[in-house]
């Protein structure tokens, strides 16, 4: 199955399932939803990504932060707070700068160390700041989009083209350049599309019921 076909409302694609299931988008930086709110669930979830070699956590949620749940359980990982919203704007440029420089030292520091990056859900604001860190470590504009989404069906990152323009503006890339690089992005995220709406009602019905966090607890 194609990229472009897991991106649409496939029967094959469970929002709610992606939800909080780990993708790796490179063999040390991997994508995420959140930690739940039960602690029963969170602790299951955070055991999970020990399990799968996690050292770092990078959180991007402004609205809340699992500093001392992480501390507690889980001391060995070191947590990185780098919060901001998602209204949709635009996200400030020295968001994307910080995150990437964080997730470069961190890889660059520990040769072992292997990253996720979550938000809430994992469809915007996570996806965004792995998209920066991909382009800063080399890899083309649209190649980075399809680790992402190979890795994580349901990021939409809607952020990506901010995340582009301050990539290429650190390089020194014209106004013309960054807006063509820009227009290419777009192209392929309309031609790749992630109905955002319908992935996030799915999720949304999942956090209400609590199905998500009882299959956590019962896997635990």
């Amino acid at each position: 199955m194609t990229i472009h076909q897991l991106s649409h409302r496939s029967p094959s694609l469970n929002p709610a399932e992606w939800w909080r299931r780990i993708g790796w988008v490179t063999d040390r930086i991997a994508l995420c939803g959140d930690l739940p709110s039960s602690d029963v669930a969170a602790r299951a979830q955070l055991d999970q990504w020990v399990a799968e070699g996690v050292t770092v956590i990078l959180d991007v949620r402004g609205e809340f932060s699992d500093a001392r749940r992480v501390a507690d359980w889980a001391p060995g990982i070191r947590y990185i707070h780098l919060g901001t919203h998602d209204s949709g704007g635009a996200q400030d440029h020295s968001w994307f700068v910080l995150g990437v420089e964080e997730v470069l030292a961190a890889l660059a520091g520990d040769p072992t160390a292997k990253i996720v990056i979550h938000c809430h859900m994992g469809v915007n604001r996570a996806p965004s700041m792995a998209f920066a860190v991909l382009l800063a470590m080399g890899f083309e504009t649209i190649t980075a989009m399809e680790m992402i989404r190979e890795a994580r069906p349901i990021a939409a990152a809607v952020y990506a083209d901010q995340a582009l323009d301050v990539h290429l503006w650190l390089r020194g890339a014209h106004s013309a350049e960054r807006a063509m690089a820009i227009a290419e992005l777009k192209q392929w995220m309309r031609d790749n599309d992630v109905d955002v709406s319908w992935v996030i009602s799915r999720i949304r019905r999942s956090e209400m019921d609590g199905t998500t966090e009882l299959n956590l607890e019962e896997d635990s």
